[in-house]
């Protein structure tokens, strides 16, 4: 194996498997008032294999950022089965949790911010190996080093500081810095938001090509479908902590069935599916509070489609035309194949 290549976990089970995964927290009101509870994430499932990217995208506050930090070992599900590599991370002992984490890392939005500016690029890249393993600092430097180089950055950076560096050239030092406990899954949350066009596409290749190389698996956080198509290979849409449409990438984009979908895909310039997809769709409304969802479907206050068992009755998540979705009326936007 090489010295790079993705720490083994125990078996060859997918690297994550999520069954109905819950998180809710606890809001108080005071003394005086009974307390109240959000949903942020309600029932989600999902399957990640190593070699393989889940995009997980959605409005800010869908639930997105309060998945990642549960399947990176940050919190604990409320309720709900979450394992990695067959491991059962809720009822995993604490060394277990403990051997959990190294499998595990992640990658933030802002480069800016996750670097300490006061350390030197080669201290920070050799950090999660003096605290995590008994290398000495020799063989610390040598693969701090050698992920310099996988990640397109020159010798001479090792003894740089994070501000003489661009945003592009920042990113790719935290990405280095997330491979050096030499994970299987790498939870992206937002990668590329905060840099410029020009520089996301560099990033994004960037992860593919270790993806490639390493066997590594993704969950990419994102609200842009356009960074989405470049990367993805299954697409999780969520909409107030519930999931709505799940499934391969070029089948969700080529014909999206929910309507929040379809406003996703119609709003992303250069993004072109059938039927609904290509018709422009304006929201009206804002996004319900978590803390008061509507009664029925989570999107019937704001679905053009809607209909009175939309609020009356919650669609469960389906199977039909290939993916999974979660809408009474889904039916209706599946389309007849194009005759070539």
């Amino acid at each position: 194996m090489s010295p790079l290549a993705p720490s083994a976990l125990p078996n060859t089970a997918p690297v994550v498997v999520a069954r109905d995964l819950k998180q809710v927290y606890k809001i108080s009101r005071g003394f005086l008032h009974p307390a109240d509870y959000l949903q942020a994430v309600n029932g989600v499932s999902f399957t990640v294999q190593a070699g393989k990217t889940l995009a997980v995208v959605g409005e800010s506050g869908c639930g997105k950022s309060t998945l990642a930090r549960m399947v990176s070992l940050i919190e604990t599900p409320t309720a709900g089965e979450l394992s990695l590599g067959g491991v059962d991370v809720v009822k995993a002992s604490p060394q277990q949790r403990h051997a959990l984490r190294r499998t595990v890392q992640l990658v933030f939005q802002n480069p800016f911010g996750s670097l300490n500016p006061r350390k030197k690029i080669g201290a920070i890249l050799e950090s999660p190996l003096e605290i995590n393993t008994d290398l000495d600092a020799k063989t610390r430097a040598e693969q701090a080093r050698a992920m310099l180089a996988l990640v397109g950055l020159r010798p001479e950076h090792y003894d740089r500081y994070p501000h003489m560096f661009s945003g592009g050239q920042r990113q790719r030092i935290a990405i280095a810095r997330a491979l050096m406990l030499k994970p299987a899954l790498i939870v992206a949350d937002e990668p590329v938001s905060a840099l410029d066009v020009s520089i996301q596409a560099q990033v994004l290749n960037l992860l593919a090509d270790l993806q490639q190389e390493l066997g590594l698996a993704y969950l990419f956080i994102s609200h842009d479908l356009g960074v989405v198509r470049h990367i993805a290979h299954d697409v999780l849409v969520m909409y107030l902590g519930h999931a709505v449409e799940q499934g391969e990438k070029k089948t969700i984009f080529a014909q999206p069935l929910h309507p929040y979908t379809q406003a996703l895909l119609a709003s992303t310039p250069g993004i072109v599916g059938t039927g609904a997809a290509k018709k422009r769709i304006v929201l009206t409304g804002e996004l319900p509070s978590p803390l008061n969802p509507p009664s029925g479907c989570v999107f019937s206050t704001r679905c053009p489609h809607v209909v009175a068992q939309c609020h009356n009755e919650r669609p469960p998540l389906r199977a039909l035309a290939n993916r999974q979705v979660a809408c009474h009326l889904a039916e209706q936007f599946v389309q007849p194949p194009e005759i070539p």
